[in-house]
């Protein structure tokens, strides 16, 4: 394969992150969750069902994806399956037009966000497995972290669009950067932020066209007789295998538990700030916007990282920072940061929040990067589909025990600060767990055989 394919090959698979990346930026955290709250009107409620919401999909995902990803390795055709689920994603995305204010429809709405998250999820799968493809095992960290900072600068660029054109504050009916919603769309009905579910669908829609275009399969001959049967018992066959594989074994165990916490970050950071701290759909997208150029920088230098001093070092660290910002964020309310009292009106409390959120970014992007990179050097390169399955089910095996666990506190305390609480300890269970896992993985088992 000639360079400047391969390098074609590479972008196109930059810009699976970029188009499906505002599923994230826009929906889950800093556009639409606000927006749920402020339509509820209680943010105790709206985080308990935002928890519940998610805790489903999580359910769903944790079932159907190690299948997938055998049947997948049996068989080939990622590509068929990528454009399965980005038909999925775009649809669902779409129908989050209808959560108006007026006739409001909370189980529908959280219905067609979970079903988008799933498809996103599972098209995530296969482009993930992919990532050995595209180049020697040294440059893989550097290819994950670019890949990564990519797409969170189709994030920072969605959402800006969002903030300046679309998104109107509850309060003045206008964006950003003081106009009404564009197209003509209701400030009254508040269309300009109800506008993010379709922007999300057609910004996939557009954005993986090169996807399509520049990335090639090298699996793409057809399903042989059997391959659901045969998928089916080679998972069994790996998970039976897999506690013996000690560090792949680890590693699975302890990204499940800190990477549900990181996805609980994400999942709850603007429902938290539009609850605790009163605000906006608006300043919970400057908030975002700080933290996406955090997470962008921090990725490409985490890649940078990864590639001279190994994955396990860069998870560690990220592991460690986003652990003290959990701590950190219970501690913050309008009256108080870190547990000291402020004067009532004090800009501090926001400020603290800024900072968490630049941390957050900086963080979480640069431990997804390496975690990627981690799973490439713990598989096994004949069945990397599957293992990816597998790394999709040890993150998201407990991603519904975060957001229930989150719903259910919340529930019964009625305080959205106690609720959050439950991210701390899956941080330390995922740290903990970390020891056991070797730099080289598989590789170096293979080695020592």
């Amino acid at each position: 394969m000639s360079d400047g394919v391969l390098r074609k090959r590479i972008w196109g698979w930059f810009f699976f992150d970029w188009a499906s990346q505002p599923y994230n930026t826009l929906l889950l955290t800093f556009i639409f969750a606000p927006y749920v709250n402020e339509v509820i009107g209680d943010g105790s409620r709206a985080q308990a069902a935002w928890g519940f919401g998610i805790a489903v999909a999580g359910v769903a995902i944790a079932l159907l994806a190690p299948v997938l990803g055998a049947l997948a390795d049996t068989g080939g055709h990622r590509l068929r399956w990528i454009r399965i689920f980005s038909v999925l994603y775009v649809l669902s995305a779409a129908m989050l037009w209808y959560a108006s204010p007026q006739d409001f429809d909370l189980y529908q709405t959280l219905f067609f966000f979970a079903l988008g998250l799933v498809a996103m999820e599972f098209a995530t799968i296969f482009t993930n497995a992919m990532l050995p493809d595209l180049g020697p095992p040294e440059a893989i960290g550097r290819i994950s972290g670019n890949g990564w900072a990519f797409g969170y600068c189709g994030g920072l660029v969605a959402l800006v669009l969002m903030l300046t054109l679309f998104a109107e504050s509850g309060e003045t009916g206008r964006t950003l950067i003081g106009i009404e919603p564009i197209l003509g769309l209701d400030p009254a009905a508040r269309e300009g932020t109800r506008a993010v579910g379709p922007l999300t669908a057609i910004w996939y829609a557009v954005f993986m066209v090169p996807f399509f275009l520049w990335v090639r399969d090298p699996r793409s001959a057809p399903a042989p007789r059997g391959a659901v049967r045969k998928a089916l018992t080679d998972l069994g066959g790996t998970l039976r295998r897999l506690p013996a594989q000690r560090s792949l074994f680890a590693y699975l165990a302890s990204s499940m538990f800190y990477r549900d916490a990181l996805n609980g970050m994400y999942a709850f950071g603007g429902i938290y700030a539009s609850g605790v701290l009163g605000w906006t759909v608006t300043e919970v997208g400057i908030f975002g916007i700080i933290a996406i150029i955090a997470g962008a920088v921090f990725s490409a230098l985490g890649g940078l990282a990864d590639s001279a001093f190994g994955p396990k070092p860069v998870i560690t660290v990220s592991v460690i920072v986003l652990s003290l910002v959990g701590i950190g964020v219970v501690t913050v309310s309008p009256t108080s940061v870190f547990g000291f009292p402020v004067a009532e009106g004090s800009g501090a409390p926001d400020l603290a929040f800024f900072a968490f959120g630049a941390l957050i970014g900086a963080a979480g992007g640069t431990l997804q990067a390496a975690s990627r990179t981690m799973m490439v050097r713990q598989a096994d390169p004949a069945r990397m589909t599957e293992a990816f399955g597998l790394y999709a089910l040890s993150g998201k095996a407990t991603s519904f025990l975060a957001p229930l666990m989150i719903g259910v506190t919340t529930s019964l305390t009625g305080s959205q600060s106690v609720g959050v609480t439950p991210i701390v300890g899956l941080f330390a269970l995922g740290l903990v767990l970390l020891a056991w896992v070797h730099p080289q993985g598989a590789e170096s088992t293979r080695q020592a055989t």
